[in-house]
């Protein structure tokens, strides 16, 4: 048994002593019992009578942010189990991210964390919003880092902070800001000087922020992970090494973790920093494989998925819930701890969806509901239910009341009204970049020169005559090739040929270029460039001098477009590219709700200058989710910008649909 002066000395307050040794000692005595039980049921009555019984012995109630007094040893690692406080604990986390989830959500979303009888919260930090142009940090609004983790520690959650700098996630070029691309030499997740001084100064500003929020500050960050998914990567054996060192000499003094999965989890090791997997089924032995790694550790599942993502053109991917419940249940009686990815997905509301490349590119689609714990719009699904009652048996303890869903709305068919072309829009807002050569979209001269991140680039040259156009697959990620402005086609990775119809005189050719997302996985990083990012030509003859126009469609363009002259009522057929725009009113408080684009062919949202994400129809997204603190009673603003065929109306419904579904394997 411990003295009761090392207590004292780890700070523990002594009022607080007789309630730590009694729940460690429960926690000693049961712990095999209780975790047989949940496999016999003819003993799970039994165990859970006797957890009511024993009152608290899993009941970490003195154990969040703003109850623990003594805070000097913070979570550690002993005898294969977590420590917190010199306390047996046991992680059961949750990942929910702030930046895919409108801010007046937040706490709702901890809310129901809680309810399900999770402990710890776990997000990452995207490089990509908080330094969009190079040199300029934002944490206000919806990216205020400080007010998330606030606002975890004021519901009892404790945080496992996974600050990348590269972070996966299903998110554009893995969270990395697309103007590291501009030099042309970049070496992504390595010690290349180019890449290690920009970490350095996103890290300057970052680590400013996080430093005061960490447990032996009072704070709710008890763990800190150290990049992600190294191994997967493991282009460089001095990489991890340096950014465990950029988090310790800035004030780093938690727990570090490390995550991969099976296969890249030996190449992903640093020292001084626990490993932990991610899967989705446990494989016989898979757990057991951790400590042919690293002897006598925790064990610590970092992602369990609880679901998947899902493609342009592809399923909406689920994953059974009892399955995935069985799954949870056997990794806890394994004595493992566990972090449900996602717990709560949200949305990849603007450009920022992630993409696969593989054998083939994937884009990533606007929801991430991931069919995960939580939906995007944050109701609870069956899987809410069985975690909450697995969860319940083990802690032992009432948990909190699950918090009121939010109510949504279905404000009916919402016609767009008006239109212009994009090429009306063009003389009046944007100034071209003129050059001899196509520059792809990362070495743009726009945004103080660092360049354009997401969206659409137009890129225009003069032609004489028709012939065969060829891309050389230097168009990234489709392009809608024009003849003045006429539609002839399409280039991307599978069409890289084209006819053009002959003509007489001289034509302008336009090539409208969209991004569809960076990949976010793999190998690949350091091609993600935008745009063209090479020579087209037209008879085997490289085409020159370009008029060259961004269009990443950022809320100052957005506002600019309301004064255009020269929006017309929009006719009874119209093909695009073009801005619709229409009105919806609310009478009352305005609610959740999803909108429907059936006979529209693929674009982008804008709600009062709010970017949804985009729409296509191919699926098998087939609504976007619009959060109801981004309405507002009275008049709301909708414009669309549709790149082919225009609908009249869309309709605003009340339950989603992310299309045809098929199980994961």
């Amino acid at each position: 048994m411990e003295c009761r002066s090392c207590f004292l000395e780890a700070g523990i307050h002594p009022s607080h002593l007789a309630v730590i040794t009694s729940q460690r000692n429960k926690l000693l005595l049961s712990h095999s019992f209780v975790y047989s039980a949940l496999w016999d049921g003819d003993a799970l009555t039994e165990a859970v009578s006797l957890l009511w019984v024993w009152t608290g012995w899993f009941n970490w109630s003195e154990l969040i942010p703003l109850r623990l007094w003594g805070r000097t040893l913070g979570l550690q690692t002993a005898n294969s189990q977590f420590l917190l406080e010199g306390m047996p604990f046991r992680i059961f986390g949750g990942s929910m991210h702030y930046f895919r989830v409108p801010r007046e959500y937040w706490e709702d979303r901890m809310l129901k964390m809680k309810a399900c009888g999770l402990n710890t919260l776990t997000t990452y930090v995207p490089w990509n919003l908080h330094e969009q142009e190079r040199g300029k940090f934002d944490f206000s609004r919806n990216l205020d880092l400080e007010a998330f983790l606030s606002l975890a520690a004021k519901n009892g959650l404790w945080v496992i902070l996974r600050p990348g700098p590269y972070i996966c996630s299903e998110w554009d070029l893995g969270g990395l800001p697309s103007w590291l691309l501009q030099d042309p030499e970049m070496q992504l997740r390595t010690t290349y000087k180019g890449f290690t001084e920009a970490v350095d100064a996103y890290f300057d500003h970052l680590m400013p922020i996080v430093v005061p929020l960490q447990y032996k500050k009072g704070g709710p960050i008890f763990a800190v992970q150290v990049e992600n998914e190294y191994g997967s990567y493991a282009k460089d054996p001095n990489y991890m090494t340096y950014v465990k060192m950029a988090l310790l000499k800035r004030g780093i003094v938690e727990l570090l973790m490390t995550s991969d999965n099976k296969n890249g989890l030996s190449f992903g090791l640093v020292e001084g920093a626990l490993a932990t997997v991610n899967f989705q089924k446990l494989e016989p032995g898979l757990l057991k494989y951790l400590d042919t790694v690293q002897r006598d550790q925790p064990k610590m599942v970092m992602e369990y998925w609880t679901g998947w993502f899902d493609n342009w053109g592809g399923p909406h991917y689920v994953f059974d819930a009892d399955e995935m419940v069985n799954t949870v249940a056997s990794v806890l009686k394994l004595g493992a701890s566990i972090n449900l990815y996602m717990f709560h997905g949200g949305t990849n509301f603007g450009f920022m969806n992630g993409a696969l490349e593989a054998d083939e590119y994937k884009s990533d689609v606007t929801s991430y509901d991931y069919d995960a714990v939580l939906t995007e719009a944050g109701d609870y699904t069956s899987k809410f239910f069985k975690l909450r009652q697995l969860f319940s048996m083990i802690i032992g303890q009432p948990l909190p009341l699950p918090p009121m869903i939010e109510s949504k709305a279905s404000y009916g068919a919402i016609l767009l009204h008006q239109y212009i072309s994009l090429w009306d829009v063009l003389p009046s807002l944007l100034q071209p970049i003129k050059s001899e050569f196509p520059v792809n979209m990362e070495n743009l001269h726009v945004n103080d020169s660092s360049g354009q991140s997401y969206g659409y680039v137009l890129y225009e040259t003069v032609i004489f005559g028709g012939g065969h156009l060829h891309s050389r697959d230097h168009v990234r990620d489709r392009a809608q090739v024009f003849v003045n402005t006429m539609y002839v086609g399409e280039l991307d990775y599978n069409a890289v040929e084209l006819s053009l119809p002959e003509g007489q005189g001289f034509r302008q050719l336009r090539l409208l270029v969209e991004n569809r997302g960076r990949v976010n996985y793999g190998l690949a990083l350091n091609e993600q460039r935008k745009g063209l990012i090479g020579d087209i030509f037209l008879n085997k003859t490289p085409l020159r001098n370009f008029k060259i126009y961004s269009l990443e469609m950022k809320p100052g363009f957005m506002k600019s477009l309301r004064h255009v002259a020269g929006w017309s009522a929009v006719p009874d057929y119209f093909v695009g590219p073009a801005f619709f725009r229409g009105r919806l009113w609310i009478e009352h408080q305005p609610q959740d709700t999803f909108l429907k684009l059936q006979g529209w062919e693929k674009g982008v949202v804008f709600v009062n200058g709010q970017n949804l994400g985009r729409y296509w129809k191919i699926g098998p997204q087939e609504t976007l989710y619009l959060p109801g603190p981004w309405l507002r009673k009275g008049s709301n603003e909708i414009v669309i910008f549709e790149e082919r065929t225009a609908g009249r109306i869309i309709q605003s419904v009340d339950i989603p649909y992310l299309g045809r579904t098929q199980y994961v394997d």
